[in-house]
């Protein structure tokens, strides 16, 4: 996994000729009635060895557990995953269960593609917060783990230019972090801060709205979710990406690098700011050294991005207590570990965490269970998600490149409100 693979959220109407010819596979129920109904399951984790190994493990052990239900998975890449979702719900084929973002789950539930999940509430509440997907106050999703993101940094550079090493209780505030990238950049980082601007998609919402809401600002007006204005164009979102556009004019960060956390591996740049996905390569690359550290504070508390793949059920199921009882199943802290040592992920449980090589007690990736429980903030519950995401992406690259902050964030507003109206508000 990596700051590519996050899921670039497409609308209703992109639709594949790859998606056109894969959704007449989905299938579902038990047309002959004959043996265990069967459950067609679709997955985006083609290309992902070690996620498609724990879900062949649990469709396995749930088949041989029970005579009643047959689980059947068929893995896509992600990059054609969404659109062969949408193309199967156009010609009403989507299979039982599947697999989404979690950011696009209440896009789905308005568009009736998914049934509310019908979960014990023992299951879901134990779930970490940014695990569980709603709409309108209901249920639709719950997934297994959820990343975070962090500042990479190393101990010896920060000690070694009197830099205060910043916790979740104290972090650093953007005053703070400012002279920190200043004497980076003194010391010799010509660019002190990795912060991922060469990417694209999902990524810029997921990373730097924390940011923003850090500040004060947000993407909407989450008491109402039926308008931006004040939010994304506010005096905080002004002030917040106003910082942003000076960070790339002083050098202190670049969008000329490489996706990836090769930079700081490197030691070419002295700050990080990257997810629990490249911990590892991290970890090999500074050892000891390594600091996961917490995000600064823009004024409201640091704050960093939640909710990962979770899992639904097609509101065209044929058998949805079927394809309930294959996901209560699932949700047991073995499987949960399990995803979590392989793709190295934090566990939506306690007890998972717990029993987790990573992020256990004495897991070299523990940080990330606490920034992961105390920072992080879903994305907008709103099915108007996907064109605040790709609004968002515009209007922040814009300014990143020397565009007018007001304007841009005005600009922005404009286009995702006219979005809203014209969908009758989207339910709210």
């Amino acid at each position: 996994m990596n700051r590519g693979s996050l899921t670039k959220i497409v609308s209703a109407s992109a639709v594949s000729a790859l998606a056109l010819t894969a959704c007449g596979q989905a299938g579902q129920g038990g047309a002959d009635g004959d043996g265990p109904e069967r459950l067609t399951m679709w997955t985006h984790s083609a290309g992902n060895p070690a996620e498609l190994e724990v879900y062949e493990q649990i469709i396995a052990d749930f088949n041989a557990s029970q005579d009643d239900y047959e689980v059947v998975t068929e893995a896509f890449p992600q990059g054609a995953y969404n659109d062969a979702i949408v193309a199967a719900a156009a010609a009403d084929d989507l299979p039982c269960l599947l697999d989404m973002d979690g950011p696009i789950v209440p896009n789905w539930a308005w568009a009736g593609y998914i049934q509310p999940l019908g979960l014990p509430t023992e299951i879901t509440d134990a779930l970490l917060p940014t695990a569980v997907g709603s709409y309108q106050g209901e249920i639709y999703s719950a997934g297994y783990w959820d990343a975070a993101l962090s500042i990479f940094a190393r101990e010896s550079v920060l000690q070694e230019n009197g830099i205060r090493i910043p916790t979740v209780d104290d972090p650093w505030t953007i005053d703070e972090f400012d002279s920190v990238l200043a004497t980076l950049q003194d010391a010799g980082y010509e660019t002190p801060l990795d912060i991922g601007a060469e990417d694209t998609g999902e990524w810029w919402p997921y990373a730097y709205s924390p940011m923003l809401q850090s500040a004060g600002g947000d993407l909407i007006d989450r008491d109402t979710m039926l308008s931006a204005e004040g939010a994304l164009n506010g005096p905080e979102a002004v002030e917040f990406f106003t910082w942003f556009q000076d960070a790339f004019a002083k050098g202190w960060a670049s969008n000329g690098g490489t996706v990836g956390n090769e930079e700081f591996n490197n030691d070419e740049v002295a700050l990080s700011y990257t997810g629990v996905w490249n911990a590892l390569d991290s970890l090999e690359a500074a050892g000891d050294d390594l600091l996961i550290l917490p995000p600064p504070d823009f004024g409201n508390g640091p704050k960093i991005g939640g909710a990962s793949w979770q899992w639904g059920i097609s509101s065209t199921c044929s058998s949805p207590e079927g394809a309930r009882a294959y996901l209560e199943f699932s949700f047991q802290d073995k499987y949960i570990t399990q995803f979590s040592d392989k793709q190295v992920v934090i566990p939506a449980t306690e007890g998972a965490v717990e029993a987790s090589e990573h992020f256990g007690p004495d897991g070299d990736l523990r940080p990330f269970v606490e920034l992961s429980q105390e920072l992080a903030v879903p994305r907008p519950e709103t099915p108007a998600y996907p064109v605040i995401s790709s609004t968002f992406e515009k209007a922040a690259k814009d300014i990143m490149n020397g565009a007018d902050v007001q304007q841009a964030l005005d600009t922005a507003v404009a286009e995702i409100d006219a979005n809203i109206q014209s969908n009758d508000g989207y339910g709210f």
